[in-house]
């Protein structure tokens, strides 16, 4: 719990925030910052350990110390289509709004930059940076409530000034048009996860050489590699290849939901060992009609993987339907509350909704600051190495 106590208060090494790729509107004083709108609702003066307490207090109160890091949003791709939106006073046409950001008690969200299928391939860069450019007019456009970030200093930070933390990813591998370049581009442009599947250098046969490459340069930048979706070869090649985790944003746990993008426990058990992360999506479809049943997924991936080494991943604004009373943002508490009749205790709550995040992005810039003692960008082409 130390650790975890630790992270409700900001590193001294975190860099300046005029330092962030993404527009920051914020001054550097904090003295300065007056946010005029309450970060999240009132709570009940609520001990988590308190028998006496309901478990939705005791929910709220948990969220209130430790809230959720948010691995998957779709809200990029659904606010290209609308002719209007304000996320302030609340959206209907999305599941992803302020106010139901601070009832869901999320602290950090990763917004996807993924891409529609059937999208011309010729187009997936320009796509790709489109959304990115939406999201930092989105967080821009919305200073009391969102702020940029892509370290785990700055995502505290945000959390402590009552902002929720926007994180830039997982994008489409297909947005890197095979350039190493590319990856650099994104990842100073703020892309901070990068889903390995659907290329010619990551697909059912596993990772090529040229996909190792892009694993070790992604290292080098302090990029995490997303696996959801990734054939099972290329899932044990990126795990042996990266030293730094990798997290599955969108995976629960096949022997409960036969679904492809599913892990059978023997993966799940070889994600845990390598201290990777396996985010838990909200959907009907991965994990079940029911919160009872989103539960189950959690038990299971915690009990095969660890617990440090689940998290949660709402997947929400992307198309797919929810477990009833978990339909937007605002449903984390209820979740929450349900984990907590099963026996979780907070250290195991605190994990899965922040602590594991924040390690994954800890781990991942730690990594990479070793990586660039050790080796140059790499210029490496896909015609050199694949051909």
């Amino acid at each position: 719990m130390a650790d975890l106590q630790d992270d409700l208060h900001p590193a001294a090494e975190v860099p300046p925030l005029d330092d962030l790729p993404l527009a920051d509107p914020h001054p550097a004083d904090p003295r300065s910052v007056l946010p005029p709108l309450p970060p999240l609702p009132p709570l009940p003066p609520t001990d988590p350990a308190d028998p006496d307490a309901g478990p939705l207090e005791r929910a709220h109160a948990v969220l209130a110390a430790h809230p959720v890091a948010d691995g998957y949003n779709g809200l990029p791709w659904v606010l290209r289509h609308l002719p209007w939106y304000d996320l302030e006073l609340g959206e209907g046409a999305v599941d992803t709004d302020l106010p139901r950001l601070r009832q869901g008690r999320v602290g950090a969200l990763f917004c996807a930059l993924h891409l529609p299928e059937g999208l011309a391939a010729d187009r997936a860069v320009a796509a790709t940076l489109e959304q990115l450019d939406l999201v930092r007019t989105v967080v821009a456009a919305h200073p009391e409530g969102l702020r940029p970030a892509r370290t785990a200093g700055q995502v505290i930070d945000a959390r402590n000034c009552g902002r929720v933390a926007v994180l830039l990813g997982p994008a489409t591998a297909a947005a890197l048009d095979d350039s190493l370049a590319v990856l650099r581009v994104l990842h100073g442009l703020g892309l901070r996860v990068l889903t390995l599947a659907g290329t010619s250098w990551a697909s059912e046969a596993g990772l090529t050489r040229f996909g190792e490459e892009v694993v070790r340069e992604m290292n080098r930048l302090g990029m995490l590699a997303d696996l959801s979706g990734a054939s099972e070869q290329t899932i044990r090649r990126a795990l042996a290849t990266s030293k730094a985790p990798v997290l599955c944003t969108r995976s629960a746990a096949r022997a409960l939901r036969p679904h492809p993008a599913n892990l059978p426990d023997d993966l799940l058990a070889e994600l845990g060992a390598a201290k990777g992360l396996c985010m838990v999506p909200l959907t009907a479809e991965q994990t079940g009609p029911s919160v009872r049943d989103v539960a189950d997924h959690l038990d299971h991936v915690r009990s095969v993987a660890g617990p440090h080494c689940v998290g949660l991943s709402g997947t929400y604004d992307a198309g797919t339907a929810h477990p009833q009373d978990l339909g937007d943002v605002s449903g984390y508490p209820l979740l929450v509350a349900e984990l907590l009749r099963r026996g979780w205790t907070e250290t195991d709550l605190a994990l899965l909704t922040w602590g594991n995040v924040q390690r994954v992005l800890r781990s991942a810039d730690s990594a990479a600051r070793a990586a660039q003692q050790r080796r140059e960008a790499s210029t490496a082409r896909i015609a050199e190495l694949d051909g």
